[in-house]
């Protein structure tokens, strides 16, 4: 009998192999120095650029809940995500681009993420209301495609307050606009 030999499979390759084969594909080769440890670094950085599916938004929110009696709006910026109308209780700013962060590691669409910020805000300390605005600058229209420098999407998600009444969401779009933080 001969041994047998195992076949690497699109689904059975590591992310390694998987890489070097893109190389390949691409006209390189892996073995060449300079590329030797690319599938080794790509593989790092898909981990941390992903990183977001290995964590829990709503347990790292649970972790920094405050009772306070403070009915007005909070509003974090330089994250590009905005505003918080608390009711009874609050989330440690620092939380808020952690939770950002969470989200914002997983293949993700902006419109998908504004919202998924958005309800999961609510959902944690059910607040009068969330707004969320994005303002983002997409790398794949920057470095590729359209090639468009200086073009940025902006997104929204309005909750509570935030949707239902004008007067606040006035308020609040004229308070995010106000850019005095240096920028």
């Amino acid at each position: 009998m001969s041994p047998s030999v195992e076949t690497t499979t699109l689904t059975s390759a590591s992310f390694e192999e998987l890489v070097r084969e893109m190389l390949v594909r691409l006209g390189e080769d892996p073995a060449r120095e300079g590329l030797v440890r690319t599938p080794s670094r790509v593989h790092r950085a898909f981990e941390f650029l992903t990183k977001g599916y290995k964590e829990d938004p709503d347990a790292l929110l649970k972790k920094a809940l405050f009772t306070v009696t403070y009915d007005e709006m909070v509003i974090v910026k330089d994250v590009e995500m905005f505003s918080l109308c608390p009711n009874g209780k609050v989330i440690g700013l620092s939380k808020i681009p952690r939770l950002i962060e969470i989200f914002s590691r997983r293949l993700q669409i902006q419109e998908r993420l504004t919202t998924q910020i958005a309800e999961t805000i609510q959902k944690a300390i059910e607040p009068q209301g969330v707004g969320v605005v994005i303002e983002a600058r997409h790398l794949c229209m920057m470095m590729r495609g359209v090639e468009k420098q200086h073009s940025s999407a902006v997104t929204s998600s309005m909750l509570g307050c935030f949707r239902d009444e004008q007067e606040t969401r006035t308020e609040f779009l004229s308070l995010i606009r106000n850019r005095s933080n240096g920028v």
